[in-house]
């Protein structure tokens, strides 16, 4: 009786990938750590606090890779220059000491692997979460737009200030300061919805990847056009309550609002909002959309193309 040949092959392959996974594991576990603790007790640079939205993104990440696992499986091993390329970056980045070029060096570590082991179409399957780990990782960019966003400070301390004199307080504004009842607030950067803004953006991915609203440009368009409403809107009430109780003395109710679970709370409201948001665009915005009264054109059928693109 003949047997089966053993499946030498892939239990080497299966153990080189548990080989990976265990050195990522040793180099990264502790810098991931680093980041959530920074997150969630808020003792990180303001800057990275920014990217705290990775606190929901990396764990989705992971789930869409492991999800992709019997394709990634299935693609020919194939070794792309890119790959050493970005792979000998990522290393130099990591012993650089270096705390953004560490967090820099996750991200170009996953894409040279997935370069090194599988080519481009492995780069291709693990896109998306890719693209999450590399918006979730700390750098310096929300420092580097700060300066660009003066005109929003502006705006929201001018709309501010109009909605707290239709509320008859007395109120003051100077650009980007609002005096209230002779009380000093300013609308900086962070407090304008920058933070915000990046985290309503990064789960409004997640959100069009899960709802699939990205199969119609008029639905995705729609969703990222309300994102900016209501982080804008949203910011606008937050910066305004927050003034009222300055102006007031209320300290306690400040704080709460300002740096406490409050804001946390807040935040969460609004980014449940966007999940309302995708609801009501499934249910009211066609995929695409229906032209009328057009006379069909005759053409000559033309043959199918040899690949599928």
């Amino acid at each position: 009786m003949l047997s089966s040949p053993p499946q030498l092959p892939t239990r080497r392959y299966a153990s080189m990938e548990l080989c990976i996974a265990g050195l990522l594991a040793l180099l990264y576990v502790p810098l991931i750590w680093h980041w959530v603790d920074g997150w969630l007790n808020k003792s990180i640079s303001i800057q990275h606090e920014y990217f705290s939205h990775g606190l929901l993104g990396i764990p989705f990440a992971v789930y869409l890779a492991w999800g992709a696992r019997r394709r990634w499986q299935q693609l020919e091993d194939r070794l792309h220059p890119a790959g050493v390329a970005f792979f000998v970056l990522a290393i130099l980045f990591y012993g650089s000491g270096t705390a953004d070029l560490m967090n820099l060096s996750l991200p170009l570590m996953l894409i040279g692997l997935c370069w090194l082991l599988k080519g481009t179409a492995g780069v291709r399957l693990q896109a998306f979460p890719l693209l999450l780990i590399g918006l979730a990782t700390p750098t310096q960019l929300p420092y580097l737009i700060e300066p660009y966003i003066l005109p929003l400070q502006r705006f929201i301390a001018a709309i501010a200030g109009f909605i707290l004199l239709q509320l008859g307080i007395d109120v003051e504004v100077n650009e980007i300061y609002l005096s209230v009842n002779q009380q000093l607030v300013e609308v900086a950067p962070h407090c304008a919805g920058l933070k915000m803004l990046f985290t309503s953006f990064y789960m409004g991915l997640i959100l069009t990847y899960w709802a699939e609203l990205y199969v119609s440009k008029l639905r995705t368009g729609l969703f990222f056009a309300g994102i900016v409403f209501i982080s804008v809107t949203g910011n606008i009430l937050r910066n305004t309550i927050l003034s009222f109780f300055h102006g007031n003395s209320m300290e306690s109710a400040f704080h709460w609002l300002h740096e406490s679970w409050g804001g946390d709370l807040y935040s969460a409201a609004m980014l449940g909002s966007l999940i309302v948001l995708v609801r009501l665009i499934e249910r009211f915005v066609p995929i695409h959309l229906k032209v009328q009264n057009v006379e069909p054109v005759a053409s000559t059928p033309q043959p199918h193309p040899p690949y599928d693109f």
